[in-house]
C-alpha cells in the first residue's frame, strides 16, 4: 500500500518550491559569499523571485532598529540575532498575494495560477476523524519522515564555521534530511541554546520561539508551513492537522496503535511495535551534549521515540490541564505584561505557555501549567524543548494550542499595536524576522485571526456544523455496516414472504387430482383396523389373491 504514495511524495517534493532555512538553492557556496538568497522562480518565468512577472523583488533585509529585553546581553555572537544577516543581506520580497522563497507559492489560504483563489481548511479534532482519516493521518506523517527533502537541508556548521571552511576551499557543511526532520531540526534551532565559541561555552536562557510574545505566532507559522509542505508532499489539498482536546483527560487519549502509538508491553518508555512510529529515529534531542561540545546538531539518528506518558513528576505537573483552567486563561486580556518573559504577571501568553500559575495569573509558577503540562505529562522525547517536535503528538498537542490563541483572539479582537514593538526578549519584537524561516516573516504578521491565514477550527464553527463533524467516525461505521444491514434488512423482510409462498405451494400440492386419488388421500390419514370390514362381492377377488402370493412364494 505504500509504493504508489511513495512515489507520489517523492515526485511532488521534486516539483515543490522551497519555503523554509536552509532552501537548497541558497545553501552554496556563491550564495553564502555574496549575502543572497534570491533564487529564480524556475516554475514560471525564471527570473529571481519571479520579478518579471511582478511577482516580487530581490531586496535588501531591514535590520531591527528597536532595542529588545536585557535577557541576552550579548551582540554578534549568535547566527540567529538579526536573522538572517549572519547569512544573507538579501532575499526576495514578495508582492501581492504570492509568496514562497522565489515568490512561486501563494500565500496561506490563496491559491490559483495568481493566487486570486480563496479557500479554507478545518482543523478538526483528532478523536473525530474517521478511520481512514486516520489512517491517511499517520500515513502522511510516515511518508515525509521517510521521504528525503528535495528542498531543505540543514546547516551542521555557525556561520563562522562555515567561513573558515570555505577559506579553506571546502564547501560548506550542510546535511540532508527527511521532510519530518526537516521541522524538527527547525524547532530545535530555533530554541537551541546561543553559542558563544568553544566546547561549554554557551548561553541558555535564550529562545527565539519560547518563553516571550513571539511563542504562539511563531507555532501558528510553524504549523501553517508543515501543512503546507504536507500538501505538496502527498497531493491533498484539503490536508489540515487535526487537535487534541486534553482538557480533563486522565491519560493520553491518542496514544494508541490506530493514532501516535501506544505503549510497548515490553518497555514503558517505548512505543508499541504495532504502531509505526515504533521504528522511527530522533534527531537532535541531546542538547546537553551539544552545549558540552559547543556545537550544533547534525541531524544524526540517536536513537528510538520515547514517550511514557503519566509517569512523570507530578510535583511539577500534577495532571493534565482542566476546563476550568483554559478558562481562567482565555479570560485574560492582557497577551503579555512587564518584562514578556517567563515571570510575567496576568499573562495570556504567559499563563498559555505554561509558566503561569493557570488559577491565578501569576508568573514564574513552581508548578507548569497549559502547554508546559502536557510536554512533561508525556515523560519522554516530548519532555525537551528542542527535541520535542521528534513525536507525532507535538503537532496534534500544539495544533489544540493554536486553536485556544484562536479563541483568545476571537474574544477579545486586539489591535495589532498590542503585540510589542520593542523590549520583548530578542527575537520577539514585532517587526522582527522569524528564526530560522526563509522566505523571511516578521511576528506580527501571525498576531491576527486564522481565518485570515485560511483555517479555521471545527471547535469554533457553529453548533450544527460542531454536531455534524462530531457525528463523522459513527457515520463511518454505520456506513462500512450498512451493506450487512441491508442483507440483513432483506433476509428480515423476505422470511414471511417465503413462508406464504411455501404455504401456498404445499397446499397446491397436496390438493392436486393427480397426485392423490380420492382413496389413497383418504387412506393416508386412516387409521389401521384390527379386522377390516370386507363387502360380500369382494370375498372371490381376496382368495384369488391369496392363492397367487402363495404360488409366488
Amino acid at each position: 500500500m505504500w509504493s504508489p504514495l511513495l512515489i507520489t511524495g517523492f515526485m511532488a517534493c521534486l516539483a515543490a518550491p522551497s519555503h523554509q532555512q536552509f532552501p537548497r538553492r541558497c545553501a552554496t557556496r556563491e550564495a553564502l559569499r555574496s549575502g543572497e538568497c534570491c533564487p529564480a522562480w524556475e516554475e514560471g518565468d525564471g527570473s529571481a523571485c519571479g520579478a518579471s512577472s511582478g511577482r516580487g523583488f530581490c531586496v535588501d533585509v531591514e535590520e531591527p532598529a528597536r532595542p529588545h529585553g536585557p535577557q541576552y546581553p550579548f551582540s554578534g555572537l549568535d547566527d540567529r540575532e538579526k536573522w538572517p544577516l549572519a547569512f544573507f543581506n538579501r532575499t526576495c520580497r514578495c508582492a501581492g498575494n504570492f509568496m514562497g522563497v522565489a515568490c512561486g507559492d501563494c500565500k496561506f489560504g490563496r491559491f490559483g495560477p495568481s493566487c486570486g483563489g480563496r479557500r479554507e481548511s478545518v482543523r478538526r479534532n483528532v478523536l473525530h476523524l474517521s478511520r481512514a482519516e486516520r489512517r491517511r493521518l499517520v500515513s502522511y506523517l510516515n511518508l515525509a519522515k521517510s521521504t528525503v527533502s528535495a528542498d531543505y537541508v540543514l546547516p551542521t556548521a555557525t556561520r563562522r564555521e562555515m567561513t573558515e571552511e570555505m577559506e579553506d576551499g571546502s564547501d560548506p557543511r550542510f546535511a540532508d534530511a527527511s521532510l519530518f526532520d526537516v521541522h524538527v531540526w527547525t524547532h530545535y534551532y530555533v530554541s537551541r541554546a546561543a553559542l558563544l565559541g568553544g566546547p561549554g561555552n554557551v548561553w541558555t536562557d535564550v529562545d527565539f520561539a519560547h518563553w516571550a510574545p513571539g511563542f504562539l505566532p511563531w507555532h501558528r507559522l510553524y504549523l501553517l508551513r508543515w501543512e503546507s509542505d504536507i500538501r505538496k508532499l502527498t497531493g491533498d489539498d484539503a490536508f489540515a492537522f487535526p487537535y487534541w482536546d486534553w482538557r480533563d483527560a486522565g491519560g493520553c487519549d491518542v496514544c494508541t496503535d490506530e493514532l501516535m502509538g501506544a505503549r510497548s508491553p515490553r518497555d514503558p518508555d517505548l512505543l508499541s511495535p504495532g504502531s509505526v512510529f515504533s521504528s522511527w529515529k530522533v534527531i537532535c534531542s541531546r542538547p546537553g551534549d551539544y552545549n558540552n561540545r559547543g556545537v550544533l546538531c547534525d541531524a544524526s539518528q540517536e536513537g528510538p521515540l520515547l514517550r511514557n506518558p503519566g509517569n512523570h513528576n507530578r510535583n511539577v505537573v500534577p495532571r493534565l490541564p482542566t476546563s476550568a483552567e483554559v478558562d481562567f486563561t482565555l479570560g485574560l486580556r492582557d497577551y503579555d505584561t512587564g518584562p514578556m518573559d517567563r515571570t510575567a504577571n496576568m499573562s495570556f501568553r504567559n499563563t498559555m505557555e505554561g509558566f503561569g500559575d493557570p488559577q491565578t495569573g501569576f508568573g514564574n509558577s513552581s508548578r507548569m501549567g497549559m502547554h508546559a503540562a502536557l510536554h512533561v505529562f508525556m515523560n519522554g522525547t516530548m519532555s525537551s524543548v528542542q527535541g520535542s517536535a521528534n513525536d507525532p503528538i507535538f503537532l496534534l498537542h500544539h495544533t489544540f494550542i493554536d486553536s485556544l490563541y484562536e479563541q483568545w483572539l476571537r474574544r477579545h479582537q486586539p489591535s495589532p499595536s498590542e503585540y510589542p514593538d520593542s523590549g520583548a526578549p530578542i527575537g520577539h519584537n514585532g517587526e522582527y524576522n522569524m528564526v530560522p524561516f526563509l522566505p523571511l516573516y516578521k511576528n506580527r504578521e501571525f498576531f491576527l485571526s486564522s481565518k485570515e491565514l485560511g483555517y479555521d477550527y471545527s471547535s469554533l464553527l457553529d453548533t450544527n456544523q460542531q454536531l455534524a463533524e462530531s457525528m463523522t467516525p459513527y457515520l463511518e461505521q454505520l456506513q462500512e455496516v450498512w451493506p450487512w444491514l441491508m442483507l440483513v434488512g432483506l433476509l428480515g423482510a423476505s422470511v414471511p414472504v417465503l413462508m406464504a409462498v411455501a404455504v401456498m405451494v404445499t397446499r397446491r400440492y397436496y390438493r392436486s387430482p393427480s397426485r392423490w386419488s380420492t382413496r389413497k388421500w383418504r387412506n393416508l390419514f386412516a387409521l389401521p383396523e384390527r379386522e377390516p370390514l370386507i363387502l360380500a362381492g369382494d370375498k372371490e377377488e381376496e382368495a384369488a389373491a391369496h392363492r397367487s402370493y402363495q404360488t409366488a412364494i
